[in-house]
């Protein structure tokens, strides 16, 4: 997809740590070479969803960084990676992936958007910095937006963000 490269006027990719995330590249190929995500790529692989992530897509995802995953209460990674909370860890994966191809310029203050998981993320647009949360916690904030791949784009965000409690 050449538009979306054109677009943002950065066909050599995007420096994600010190590594080029380029559109010639999947998602999951882009997400292992960058060693600050390492976290998000092994739950991906723990939860199955390597295939589908390595897809036609086209996907938004809003992937946490190894920080964002250590924000989380002690023993909570190691209890979503226990193969017994795999289809939870999948829940929760799934709820940072959004159908469709969003570029940050897409994304509106107020806009709800509708994850893979059928469950609702608000964004948040505050002096130019965009956010997203589940509406009720505090929102995560895109750290590094705009990591196009060639099915779909990442934006690399501070916080796990976790469906609300219902």
């Amino acid at each position: 997809m050449a538009g979306d490269s054109a677009r943002m006027a950065k066909p050599e990719g995007v420096m994600v740590d010190g590594v080029a995330m380029t559109a010639d590249k999947n998602i999951v190929e882009n997400a292992a070479g960058a060693k600050s995500v390492s976290t998000l790529v092994s739950a991906v692989k723990a939860a199955g969803l390597v295939e589908t992530l390595s897809g036609t897509g086209p996907f938004t995802v809003f992937a946490p960084t190894n920080a964002a995953f250590d924000k989380l209460p002690k023993g909570a990674v190691a209890g979503l990676m226990d193969p017994a909370s795999k289809a939870k860890l999948a829940g929760v994966l799934t709820y940072h992936v959004i159908p469709g191809r969003l570029v940050a310029a897409d994304l509106k203050d107020g806009q709800e958007l509708t994850t893979v998981n059928g469950e609702k993320l608000k964004v948040t647009v505050k002096d130019g910095q965009v956010m997203i949360g589940n509406g009720k916690d505090a929102p995560a904030t895109v750290q590094i937006a705009d990591v196009i791949s060639s099915n779909g784009v990442t934006h690399v965000i501070d916080t796990v963000i976790l469906p609300a409690a219902k």
